[in-house]
């Protein structure tokens, strides 16, 4: 994940302010101190993630690690997913579904291609273990 020099960003789409300090927090204590984009609407991380052509070309060679939040204020986390999954360039980026328990729709993400699911609220240990599942805690890791 750390292929050829490239760092991986984190890329987080949650709008709520209080859950997104956590998960920040969360990142930080599980040894990730890779950067982290912050978005609270769908519009504008799908910009950042797709491009605003949604060609997806603006990441062929970025290593995003998503962190998704379903109930977006303009959008379903589940159309990004959809989209992010959908495209050449994005689908094989890392996705962490958060929200609340709803088993429909965490059989509907698997479906769509996400890798881990949290719920919320998001205590610490189910998050490091969500990145160490991913195969990218130690990758992500800066080493001293």
């Amino acid at each position: 994940m750390m292929a050829a020099g490239k760092e991986v960003t984190v890329v987080m789409i949650e709008d709520d302010e209080g859950h997104a300090r956590l998960i920040e927090k969360n990142i930080r204590r599980a040894g990730v101190h890779n950067p982290i984009v912050p978005f609270t609407d769908g519009m504008t991380a799908l910009d950042f993630i797709l491009g605003k052509d949604r060609s997806g070309d603006v990441s062929a060679d970025r290593y995003l690690l998503i962190l998704l939040d379903l109930n977006l204020p303009d959008m379903s986390g589940i159309d990004i997913l959809e989209k992010v999954k959908s495209n050449t360039h994005t689908k094989r980026l890392p996705v962490i579904i958060l929200t609340t328990d709803d088993e429909r729709e965490i059989q509907r993400c698997y479906d769509l291609g996400a890798n881990v699911y949290i719920t919320k609220p998001v205590d610490y240990d189910s998050f490091a273990n969500a990145i160490r599942q991913l195969g990218l805690f130690f990758s992500v890791m800066q080493i001293p």
